[in-house]
């Protein structure tokens, strides 16, 4: 599953215990990612406060226009860019949730150009494409083309920003061997039975 072993969640400290368990709570199981960066407590840390001061900036105060499935979406096409399994297969899940469309996932992690998404979606992801792949080359042409789809300079930080995160996850969820939870396969593919 992964080329570092998980540590045992008994053993770890009790704040990265308890948020572990509240996510197993939540969604019924509990994502590789979690286990795998939890052998490093203080970097566990770090990943998770910046991950959620970008993907749930409300938890820090913030408001933003990007919703939370533009925001899964920036992860999934980018992490696809950066050939990152884990990344695409995680999120390409939360994405389908967010979205409540069980294609788009795949769509974007194949060729987001093509893909049933908004212009403004389209706009903001060549942009995150951009600094995925070329970011020495954003320039103000940039920002007009964003700025003219509605974005302001602090959505197009936000697309940055969680570009350049998951750039950072990307690489350690590869170099690791970290593999997505069987779970998430299936997730937001076909609507929950009631």
């Amino acid at each position: 599953m992964t080329r570092y072993p998980f540590p045992d969640i008994e053993g770890l400290p009790e704040d990265l215990r308890a948020k572990i368990l509240e996510v197993q709570e939540k969604s019924g199981f509990v994502p590789n990612v979690f286990l795998a960066l939890a052998r490093r407590p203080a970097e566990w840390r770090a990943f998770f406060a910046y991950h959620d001061a970008l993907m749930m900036p409300e938890t820090v105060g913030r408001e933003s226009n990007l919703s939370k499935g533009d925001r899964e979406m920036i992860v999934t096409t980018t992490s696809a860019a950066n050939n990152c399994l884990y990344c695409v297969v995680a999120h390409g899940a939360i994405l389908r949730i967010y979205e409540k469309k069980p294609l788009v996932a795949d769509q974007v992690a194949v060729n987001y150009r093509k893909a049933d998404i908004t212009p403004r979606q389209r706009a903001m992801l060549d942009f995150a494409m951009k600094v995925c792949l070329h970011s020495d080359e954003v320039n103000d042409d940039d920002f007009t083309a964003l700025h003219a789809h509605g974005f302001n300079d602090e959505d197009i930080w936000d697309i940055a920003s969680i570009t350049a995160f998951f750039g950072m996850s990307n690489r350690i969820a590869s170099f690791s061997s970290m593999m997505p939870n069987p779970e998430f396969y299936l997730l937001g593919r076909v609507p929950r039975q009631k």
